[in-house]
């Protein structure tokens, strides 16, 4: 694959799967945008190991809707253009319906959805602004497999990334006349910090149980099907979705 000189904005990029994609995409010769949060140190270490000139930081919070404009406005300031949007960014709170109080259960709801949906829309329908008038572009969103088979102790998190997949497939078949294309990754557990701070040593074991292969899924194979999907030979599969979760879930 090569994408040399394309202009690629990764979300949540310090580190994870997001990280794992800049490093993919710039050993390819994309120039790379590494949007954060907050983790400057850990986005100062991604953009130092990515191989290649042309990157740049790009600190927002992308779940207020302004920041998410500036996110973009910043971008095609430096770059000119936007080829390649990567929606990765997201968030996971444990909020048990049966645990916790009703201010905690909202304030779960609207900070995942934030993030997660309402973020990725957002960024999704600016980049496609200018992907429209370039020619076209692709749009590649970060889901999770928990979309499909329920998050008991994390609802929010599963029904955001539920509405992703929606959001993603109503994007592939509106967009395509613009030759904007629109896919989604799906993974399982990964070996990522987030994915990592929320497992307890037993709920660690009973997911590895998961997989025929009893591992979790490493970022840099995440950001391979990612890089996959942004391909020119993947055009006609905007709107799939490929699930990265180690037969750990099987959809039909």
């Amino acid at each position: 694959m090569n994408f040399k000189n394309k202009a690629v904005l990764i979300t949540g990029a310090s580190r994870g799967i997001g990280k794992a994609a800049a490093i993919a995409f710039a050993s390819e010769g994309a120039n790379v945008g590494v949007n954060y949060r907050s983790r400057t140190q850990e986005a100062e270490k991604t953009l130092s190991e990515l191989s290649g000139h042309g990157h740049k930081l790009l600190q927002r919070d992308i779940s207020v809707k302004e920041e998410a404009k500036a996110l973009i406005d910043d971008f095609i300031k430096q770059y000119g253009k936007i080829d390649i949007l990567v929606n990765n960014a997201g968030i996971a709170i444990t909020h048990e319906v049966d645990q916790i109080d009703f201010e905690a259960w909202a304030s779960a709801w609207e900070n995942t959805l934030q993030t997660n949906l309402f973020a990725a829309a957002n960024l999704s329908y600016l980049a496609a602004q200018h992907m429209i008038k370039s020619g076209g572009g692709n749009i590649i969103n970060v889901s999770s497999r928990g979309a499909f088979r329920g998050e008991p102790d994390q609802p929010a998190y599963g029904a955001s990334k539920a509405g992703l997949n929606a959001l993603s497939q109503s994007l592939a078949k509106k967009l395509a006349s613009h030759k904007i294309f629109v896919a989604v990754v799906a993974p399982g557990f990964t070996e990522t910090d987030m994915a990592t701070e929320t497992l307890t040593p037993a709920s660690k074991e009973n997911m590895l149980k998961e997989t025929p292969f009893y591992r979790m899924a490493k970022p840099e194979e995440v950001a391979h099907a990612i890089l996959f999907l942004a391909s020119e030979k993947a055009a006609y599969c905007s709107g799939t979705i490929i699930d990265v979760n180690g037969a750990s879930y099987l959809r039909s």
